[in-house]
């Protein structure tokens, strides 16, 4: 009887980061935290700790700020800004838009104070995050933003290996980027085609929690 074997190569995990409870944890070790603080200014006390160069920063939303944390983070000391790099970008979370929608609505309830803010409208849409990213470190592959009710590891793996399999990417940066209300949390790793740390659903789940 012939033996069959599947040649489809693994894909691995190189790099995650999970930024929540106002502390900052890279493969694994906690590298930052700043309690009993507003996100606002947690998030702007992790820009200087980690020594980020990027002014547009400060005029983005709460939800751009926390996806560009921690993308910057794994993107920072591998990629040349000053080169196209051929990374993917699919990230994903609940709430969309929408605290960034509520102040944006807010802004154009009240007749008598109408003041619509093209600050703050131009990140009523969610993946603007994305591109955000794609802008700072020159990205200009595939990129997709998905809104889940609660993190999806199975859809999550599938994608980012259709992607690397298909050779669309060379490399796939994948994040759950979630923010309403001053509650937040992201998970944001790298997956590439080499590798210790196997890419699948179990490791995807295990590094989330």
């Amino acid at each position: 009887m012939k033996k069959y074997i599947d040649l489809k190569a693994n894909n691995y995990i190189s790099n995650y980061c999970v930024i929540e409870n106002n502390s900052i944890r890279i493969d694994g070790e906690k590298q930052f935290e700043l309690e009993n603080t507003s996100f606002s200014e947690f998030a702007k006390m992790a820009y200087k700790h980690f020594g980020m160069e990027y002014p547009k920063f400060f005029k983005m939303d709460n939800l751009s700020k926390l996806a560009f944390l921690a993308s910057e983070i794994i993107l920072n000391k591998m990629v040349n800004s000053e080169e196209e790099n051929d990374i993917a970008l699919v990230f994903a979370n609940r709430s969309s838009s929408l605290d960034t929608d509520v102040k944006y609505q807010a802004s154009i309830t009240d007749k008598e104070a109408y003041f619509p803010s093209p600050s703050v409208f131009v990140y009523t849409l969610p993946n603007i995050c994305i591109g955000e990213i794609s802008i700072k470190h020159k990205l200009q592959s595939e990129n997709a933003f998905f809104v889940f009710e609660d993190f999806n590891a199975v859809f999550m793996s599938n994608y980012a290996n259709s992607l690397l399999d298909s050779n669309k990417a060379e490399k796939v940066l994948c994040g759950w980027v979630e923010y309403y209300n001053e509650n937040f949390k992201a998970f944001v790793y790298l997956v590439e085609k080499q590798g210790e740390l196997i890419h699948n659903e179990q490791t995807i789940t295990t590094l989330y929690n």
